[in-house]
């Protein structure tokens, strides 16, 4: 048990911290909290008790931090409700295309290595004809611009410095090189054009970029993309549910490493596997 005294002493410490971080002098906070400016002045006194229950849980109010923090019992500083906000929201999610909010993503997450599970193929390494194919109905009119803008952010990306690790599932590459499924109707030369942009990428762009192929059959995952060790992005369609708090990063990056551990085509196999779908597309 941490002695009294030294709690007190933590108080004062943190309620001074407090009220120099939100700039709240001891008459405006004595007025907050309901007393005389001599007595809260006594508050931060060398010497003093700690106040009861109800002060501190007011100052801790008027200062927009937790009680537990104030009294040395925590050291997360924000209240639970606004950590919980802070550490996870919801962001709308444009169907079409790397949108501004992704791209700030990988801005912030620069020289961090970022891992991602895409929902189809993973745009940053989509074709033109393929983007133009897949979202040209959500843009409209504004395809051209749009995707103009798209090709932009990734020339940006691509200088950013940023280890890629790709996981997709076995069936989604199989699918688009037979042209079934999501795919069916893209027409052939497109398939075999992304196919080839593929390879020539892996073979490029490895170490720093590497694709792992795993066994829908065997091991799942939802569309998800890890930035670094700061951020976690789940994709649920018209959202992003983003996580910042580190436990919950941390494990969905050990999702993520658990799908490379279980997939059957690792970084090294995978050119030879593009390259078996694309002589078959030719055969």
């Amino acid at each position: 048990m941490t002695d009294k005294r030294n709690r007190a002493a933590l108080f004062r410490s943190r309620l001074a911290l407090a009220m120099a971080a939100s700039g709240q002098s001891q008459s405006a906070l004595a007025r907050a909290v309901g007393v005389d400016r001599s007595t809260f002045s006594a508050l931060l006194a060398p010497g003093t008790r700690l106040p009861n229950a109800q002060g501190v849980a007011e100052a801790a109010t008027a200062l927009g931090v937790s009680s537990d923090w104030l009294l040395g019992l925590t050291d997360r500083p924000l209240p639970l409700d606004r950590a919980l906000d802070q550490a996870m929201s919801l962001t709308d999610a444009p169907r079409a295309l790397f949108d501004e909010t992704i791209f700030g993503w990988h801005r912030e997450a620069a020289g961090y290595k970022i891992r991602h599970v895409p929902a189809t193929l993973p745009d940053i390494l989509k074709t033109r004809a393929v983007v133009e194919w897949e979202y040209r109905d959500t843009l409209g009119g504004t395809a051209a611009a749009a995707i103009s803008a798209f090709e932009t952010q990734l020339d940006h990306l691509r200088g950013a410095r940023s280890d890629y690790e790709i996981a997709l599932p076995l069936h989604e590459i199989t699918s688009f090189a037979q042209g079934t499924g999501y795919w069916a109707g893209l027409p052939d030369p497109a398939r075999a054009e992304q196919l080839d942009r593929l390879i020539r990428l892996t073979d490029e762009l490895y170490p720093g970029l590497r694709l792992y192929f795993y066994d829908a059959h065997q091991v799942y995952s939802a569309p998800v993309t890890v930035f670094g060790p700061h951020l976690a992005v789940i994709y649920l369609g018209r959202t992003y549910l983003s996580f910042r708090d580190p436990a919950r990063v941390a494990a969905i990056s050990a999702h993520f490493d658990w799908l490379v551990r279980e997939a059957p085509l690792g970084a090294r196999e995978a050119g030879a596997h593009l390259r078996a779908l694309r002589a078959a597309m030719a055969a």
